[in-house]
């Protein structure tokens, strides 16, 4: 009979971690991008109920393509830094997915991870940094962070 040692033991509790797949990776951006799209279209409605005034076109950034695209990039920035802040590392498109943020060594991310992941994000031509296999885009490698798949990993409980 084989005798298991304390290091055998130690082997089995250190997390492994795999990446995400690309297609899952695209697929939670798409779902992020599409529920924050809902979300931006729903406050629309609410203030062009509350305040109609607001949407005038001599307001806002109306005659400012590149500042109204600025704009909506910030917001996409901060809501998905508050919602992988709020929900440690997961988001929509994570949940359906079984996918998750996680630090390197596997420990759920902080919330300063998070706010640093979404405007990290922000940086031009930052999606294209995900093209690869595994996709290692930049707001996960300035984070040190990883995005992996929960059903194929083993964390620390």
């Amino acid at each position: 009979m084989e005798e298991i040692t304390q290091q055998d033991i130690l082997v089995d509790l250190e997390p492994q971690l795999v990446q995400a797949s690309s297609g899952k990776r695209l697929a939670n951006y798409f779902i992020d991008l599409i529920l924050f799209y809902i979300i931006f279209f729903i406050a629309g409605m609410i203030i062009a109920t509350v305040s109609p005034e607001m949407l005038e076109n001599d307001t806002l950034f109306s005659d400012h393509v590149f500042l109204d695209r600025l704009f909506s990039l910030l917001l996409f920035g901060v809501y998905m830094s508050v919602i992988e802040g709020i929900f440690k590392g997961r988001t929509l498109g994570k949940l359906i997915t079984g996918t998750k943020a996680v630090n390197a060594d596997g420990s759920t991310i902080s919330f300063a991870t998070a706010l640093s992941r979404g405007f990290s994000r922000v940086v031009p031509f930052e999606p294209f940094s995900a093209l690869g296999n595994p996709p290692y885009p930049w707001h996960d490698k300035w984070t040190n962070t990883y995005v992996i798949d929960i059903r194929q990993s083993t964390l620390e409980s």
